[in-house]
């Protein structure tokens, strides 16, 4: 007996299908999704589709493009096409080549493009995808249909029956749902568009090079590794300003590289073009580089080296970099400063801020570089203040207490009525001085680089903050866009607005 040819195809052989098939007067409708979990809804929607033409196609979304978080998709791209195909009402599949379906309608040229009828209120869709997709099939002379039929979501199966989160973690999200429905974070979110932002800080690039351990010196008690390759992220200030200006408005950023490199051709290539970016030379310095020696296969840090100058700034620069602060500061809605212990933001430069911010968000950084001499009360006034754990307990001078007294009296002692502290594994404490300290647990699955998950975190909870926005609202926000950082290489990319709404559905359902 001879076996059925498959029916998965790829995209050029799916439109050679699909046009054969028009010339044969038939219907060919378009179904495109994730399918993450195949489940009865899926079904339900493919058998209606179905019944709008005579020939079903579905086209799948590659694992790389998944956006619903860490772990997902929970099902690889193999597997997802292959449930599919098994399927009788389906005729073809094919696993997409791009982030969206618009562009695959304009290579296969359905009639009908099918989509379930929880996308027919257009105004729901943060992503604005069904628009495109609705002129994507109408400038190939077809149209968007819906299917009326049950609706499950896959999300919402996995979080309900599969999910990785320890039993607190999930009943707090059922209960985060109820307070704060993804539709309101969201909407939340999309408001920072009305803001115009200053970012301040270090412009730091971060290299990683990757290495392979050889063994000993043969002459002194010293690893030998070999080099392999490398990559180079923009990190620091840079990092941040990127996340930003994917959701404020406006963005101005404001830093310092050094005059001895040529890295500011890298930087620019590197920041967001629709950032508006003053770079100021810092004289006889280099910019700071901080490079990582990784072992490759394990992905374990072994030593880290600086190309810096922390020395103090010359009077000239700081006086240049103050004048910036004192003209820049006042035109916008926010200023966010990343402080990262380098010298730059000096007793003058922290004075001017404080006098000329409307609302000022800080973040003071402890690490190597400044050995643990960067505390977030060297700034006499904020607005809104994120520290990580370590950072809080080096300002209240105590390893091992209770952090929520010290939180009150920080916030107290810089009249600040909102602060955040990461803890790690151990979620985020937030403080608000009208309804208190919560707590919002921790939400990453996977950890591969702990490098920029504060920087990420901070970015869209001060935008948050300075809208005045719930407190818990706020942390859980960042704990999803520390989530995210968390799972990739250093600041390999910046957050993307929609693909944080995105998760944020994801984890709500």
């Amino acid at each position: 007996m001879t076996s059925k040819p498959s029916k998965i195809l790829t995209l050029e052989r799916l439109a050679e299908f699909i046009a054969a098939q028009k010339a044969k007067g038939r219907r060919v409708v378009h179904c495109h999704g994730c399918f993450d979990l195949l489940h009865i809804g899926h079904i339900r929607h493919f058998k209606s589709a179905r019944e709008l033409g005579d020939v079903l196609v579905v086209t799948v979304t590659p694992d790389r493009f998944v956006n619903k978080g860490p772990d997902r998709p929970a099902f690889p791209e193999e597997l997802r096409l292959e449930a599919i195909a098994a399927l009788d009402m389906v005729d073809a599949v094919a696993l997409n080549r791009w982030p969206t379906a618009v562009e695959t309608i304009g290579l296969i040229k359905p009639d009908l493009y099918a989509k379930g009828m929880e996308y027919k209120n257009a105004a729901n869709d943060v992503t604005g995808g069904i628009r495109l997709e609705q002129d994507a099939v109408e400038a190939v002379g077809g149209a968007l249909a819906f299917t009326d039929d049950i609706v499950f979501s896959s999300s919402s199966l996995i979080n309900r029956f599969a999910s990785a989160y320890p039993k607190e973690v999930k009943e707090y999200l059922e209960g985060f749902a109820r307070r704060h429905p993804a539709a309101a974070i969201n909407q939340q979110l999309g408001r920072a568009s009305d803001l115009s932002v200053l970012v301040v800080g270090e412009a730091i690039i971060d290299d990683y090079e990757y290495c392979e351990a050889i063994g000993k010196s043969s002459k002194e008690p010293t690893l030998a590794v070999k080099s392999l390759y490398s990559k180079r992220f923009a990190g620091g200030i840079l990092a941040v300003a990127n996340h930003v200006a994917s959701f404020a408005g406006k963005v101005t950023l404001l830093t310092q590289v050094g005059d001895r490199d040529d890295h500011l051709e890298f930087i620019r290539g590197h920041v967001r073009g629709d950032i508006d970016a003053h770079y100021l030379k810092r004289r006889n310095s280099p910019t700071i580089v901080k490079k990582r020696l990784i072992e490759h296969y394990f992905f374990t840090k072994m030593l880290e080296v600086y190309s810096i100058n922390d020395a103090a700034l010359e009077p000239d620069d700081e006086s240049a970099f103050c004048a910036e602060l004192e003209r820049l500061a006042p035109k916008h809605d926010v200023v966010l400063v990343a402080d990262f212990g380098h010298s730059l933001m000096t007793p003058r430069a922290v004075q001017t801020l404080c006098k000329h911010a409307r609302y000022l968000a800080v973040n003071t950084q402890a690490n190597a570089g400044n050995m643990g001499y960067n505390v977030i009360s060297k700034y006499p006034r904020a607005d809104y203040i994120s520290l990580a754990e370590k950072e809080m307990r080096l300002e209240a001078r105590d390893y091992r207490g209770d952090l929520t007294p010290m939180i009150t009296r920080l916030a107290e002692k810089l009249n600040c009525p909102r602060i955040t502290v990461t803890r790690g594994s151990n979620g985020s404490m937030v403080y608000d001085r009208t309804t208190g300290l919560s707590h919002v647990p921790a939400l990453a699955q996977k950890v591969v680089d702990r490098v920029g998950a504060g920087d990420a975190s901070l970015s869209v909870c001060a935008l948050m903050a300075a809208q005045g926005a719930p407190a818990e609202m706020m942390a859980f926000v960042g704990n999803v866009a520390g989530a995210w950082a968390v799972s990739i290489v250093g600041n390999e990319k910046s957050i993307d607005r929609v693909n944080l709404a995105k998760q944020i559905e994801t984890l709500l359902k």
